[in-house]
């Protein structure tokens, strides 16, 4: 076993700021809905909307560090022991094989984290952008030329809702599939992992 810094400052402010911004979004679209009632609708939809144009700032500013700093090679997707890593998820883990994937500085993610996050960042991120101000500028899509009914923007919204709840939810329990309980979570707090078996 050894301990690599794996995780940069601004990686962990990015990403624990990702996850609040996005737990509110949840958390004040479900109100939107009428699901449940915390705020009350006025202050959920403020709050929805004030986070949704942080998470929009947040982003934009992570894509320039993606760049600037070449991390953006971390989320290419591969197939290189992928099939390794389902087996692990969908059966070793279980019994207690080891990890198929040693985490690196160059290579954070494993081949199904690649292929999660390619799919978050390229797909589910830009469909809740694209529909949520769509939805927010709704009263000006005449003005603007746009010519939808506010059905299907509001169901592709609702469903990429649930997708972020999901992914929340998965990407939740496997923090807690490190070498403790809490080591995947505690290298996303201090910056170094402990990897090898």
């Amino acid at each position: 076993m050894q301990r690599i810094y794996l995780y940069s400052r601004f990686e962990r402010f990015w990403h624990w700021s990702q996850a609040a911004l996005i737990i509110l979004l949840i958390l004040s679209g479900f109100e939107i809905h009428g699901t449940w009632n915390i705020w009350g609708f006025e202050k959920a939809h403020s709050l929805h909307v004030i986070s949704a144009w942080g998470l929009t700032g947040l982003v934009a500013f992570a894509i320039f560090w993606h760049f600037t700093t070449g991390e953006w090679r971390q989320y290419i997707p591969t197939f290189e022991k992928l099939k390794e890593m389902i087996s692990y998820y969908t059966g070793g883990i279980f019994k207690g094989e080891p990890h198929p994937f040693e985490k690196t500085k160059d290579k954070k993610l494993n081949p199904l984290q690649r292929w999660a996050y390619f799919k978050l960042k390229v797909i589910l991120f830009p469909l809740q952008f694209i529909s949520g101000f769509l939805f927010l500028y709704y009263n000006d899509w005449k003005t603007l030329g746009i010519d939808l009914t506010l059905e299907p923007v509001a169901l592709l919204h609702t469903l990429g809702g649930f997708a972020f709840l999901a992914f929340l939810v998965i990407h939740a329990y496997l923090t807690t599939t490190g070498h403790t309980l809490f080591s995947h979570i505690k290298a996303m707090i201090t910056g170094w992992e402990t990897t090898g078996s």
